[in-house]
């Protein structure tokens, strides 16, 4: 039998290389490796992140994988490209804060290639022309090891998100300005899917990170680990894992209608407990992605009520001023340049945010907040 995705149990990462070999063998995770293959392992490297934090891509699964792998003949390097300066003295620092040197000790290679390479994708919906990584435009394959996370922008972050890493850090502000709509940005994450073409899916949802995530967020614990040969498929099981809904996803939304995922988990062929492990409770970041309430936007009085609507609906970064130390962190990455630094705090110029929740992902204190408004609140309950 054919499955979509596979889940297993996996309570603790002590438990890290039987649960890769029990999760793969049921859709025959690895079965297409070969002696020679260069394979680039993409963790989510989000920032420099101790792995008991839960942002990262957990080190004992990393260095698993890397034996299996190494197990059946083929190179392996790992690496990502986090939000900030794309050079070694940056890289080197995440790696070794996040624990990826100790995959080394089983044959891993980490990603030292710098270099950046322009890239025409005319088959994409929105992302024509790119610049990306280099290393993984060199790999025979990829594998997409992504961790479970709340996120402020996309509601989730899983398999397909974990691909926007292929974009180089410092650059990474510029496709939020060039895509601030959220039905764009999804639908950019989708093309640079469906131009790398991860041959494998894996997430670490032992520990994933709830709340104010993809880095502010406070650790759960999930206990489980999941695989997919589709990125979109994990992500439809990983959202149904921690109950969220597809409407919520924008990532799901824009695979869905491109005809890539099922509408609902319920049409996926899943191997394992899903049900058994599922965290209803789980504490997502609130944010009304969907604000086109006008149909096809032709009724001026539907296109003005959507405007109204989307005012009083959508969610928008707030800073606690308590947390903040006035580091300058978030307005050097905003891409609007939303947000200047007075009397030591941040100040964010409403008219110019434009909500891709940059701020609030790269805060080092996690000062920045997503705040969902009292009518957003309200109409979630009726």
């Amino acid at each position: 039998m054919k499955y979509d995705v596979s889940i297993v149990s996996c309570p603790d990462y002590s438990q890290a290389e039987e649960a890769l070999i029990r999760v793969f063998e049921p859709i025959g995770g690895l079965d297409w490796v070969e002696p020679n293959m260069k394979i680039a392992v993409k963790v989510n490297l989000v920032t420099a992140m101790k792995p008991d934090t839960a942002g990262t891509t957990h080190p004992a699964l990393v260095c698993a994988l890397t034996k299996l792998l190494v197990q059946r003949g083929a190179q392996v390097i790992i690496g990502d490209s986090p939000g900030g300066i794309y050079n070694s003295v940056y890289l080197n620092r995440v790696y070794s804060v996040t624990g990826m040197r100790e995959a080394e000790a089983f044959g891993a290679a980490l990603n030292d290639n710098f270099e950046q390479s322009n890239v025409t994708f005319p088959e994409a919906k929105v992302l024509k022309n790119f610049t990306c990584t280099s290393w993984l435009l060199e790999a025979d394959a990829i594998i997409d090891f992504c961790k479970l996370k709340s996120h402020g922008m996309m509601g989730m972050s899983g398999a397909v998100k974990n691909m926007f890493g292929a974009i180089p850090g410092t650059m990474k502000p510029e496709y939020h300005y060039k895509y601030p709509n959220y039905t764009d940005f999804a639908d950019m994450l989708v093309d640079l899917n469906e131009y790398f073409k991860p041959r494998l899916a894996i997430v670490d949802a032992v520990w994933g990170m709830e709340g104010n995530g993809p880095t502010a967020g406070k650790p759960r614990h999930i206990g489980a680990l999941l695989a997919s040969f589709s990125t979109y498929k994990l992500d439809t099981a990983c959202a149904a894992l921690i109950g969220l809904d597809k409407d919520k996803v924008p990532t799901l939304e824009a695979a869905v209608r491109r005809g890539l995922a099922p509408a609902d988990h319920s049409e996926l062929n899943i191997v394992g407990p899903l049900a058994e492990l599922t965290v209803p409770d789980f504490d997502h970041v609130a944010v009304h992605n969907s604000l086109l309430f006008a149909g096809n936007g032709k009724n001026p009085l539907l296109r003005a009520f959507s405007a109204v609507g989307g005012k009083l609906l959508i969610s928008k970064p707030k800073l606690h001023a308590a947390e903040c130390v006035g580091c300058g962190v978030c307005a050097g990455i905003c891409p609007a340049k939303a947000i200047v630094i007075t009397n030591k705090l941040a100040v964010i110029d409403k008219s110019k945010c434009i909500r891709c929740f940059c701020c609030q992902e790269f805060c080092p204190k996690g000062a920045m907040k997503v705040k969902r408004p009292l009518a957003a609140r309200i109409a979630a309950k009726l």
